[in-house]
């Protein structure tokens, strides 16, 4: 199976280790997932999804991944996953890309070995028509579609696809909001039957949109 080796990010390592991250020689561990803090100047490029410069995977048949920047990791067996940082996060529960054509991005993806496990075909609240769902071990790709309205806006859909941001899982979710706060938004219901979610507001300083989940089955006192 498809494994991420590791994400680089545009982010300074302390604008992490400031919101309870365990921050070491620039980078932290989401599970099994490296979590390269390269600073601003790894963004090569400006717009949405830009500060998630690129992945490395394992286990894939091609690097070329519909435009998602993507290098071939090792071969060898994924290191021991992280354990929980000081503000109870303990892994990434999501990668969330965009593409302006979904079915040409699952396809591409499909023929590097990425394991396609559902494409769903409802509107999310934030009004992507259908999303794609694959596994990557212990983490999720989420493809969105992009609106059609928004496509045409930026040059229609010959576009490659882009990654947007990441969700992250807490083991208390209370917890992680008042480590990240003041720059936490309200924990709600998520659209997962049984868990919930709170969004990390733009004061944060991050280069991504991130969204902090709660573990499956995870005790509300």
């Amino acid at each position: 199976m498809a494994t991420i080796e590791e994400i680089t990010l545009a982010d300074e390592p302390h604008a992490w280790s400031s919101l309870g991250f365990d921050v070491r020689d620039g980078s932290c561990t989401l599970g099994s997932v490296v979590v390269n803090l390269a600073g601003a100047g790894a963004r090569e490029h400006e717009g949405p999804g830009a500060g998630l410069v690129g992945w490395r995977l394992r286990d894939i048949a091609s690097a070329e991944l519909d435009g998602l920047p993507t290098t071939l990791g090792t071969s060898a067996a994924p290191p021991p996953g992280g354990g929980r940082h000081p503000n109870a996060i303990t892994a990434i529960d999501h990668v969330v890309a965009v593409s302006p054509d979904l079915d040409r991005t699952i396809a591409t993806l499909q023929a590097a070995g990425l394991d396609l496990r559902r494409v769903r075909e409802e509107p999310t609240p934030a009004g992507a028509p259908r999303q794609g769902f694959f596994r990557l071990d212990e983490v999720i790709l989420e493809v969105v579609q992009e609106p059609g309205e928004v496509s045409e806006r930026h040059g229609g859909s010959d576009r490659p696809a882009h990654f947007w941001g990441l969700a992250l899982i807490s083991a208390d979710l209370d917890a992680t909001a008042a480590a990240f706060a003041p720059h936490c938004g309200e924990v709600r219901d998520a659209v997962q039957a049984g868990r919930r979610i709170a969004t990390v507001r733009r004061s944060a300083g991050l280069s991504v949109p991130v969204a902090l989940m709660s573990a499956v089955g995870e005790a509300v006192a």
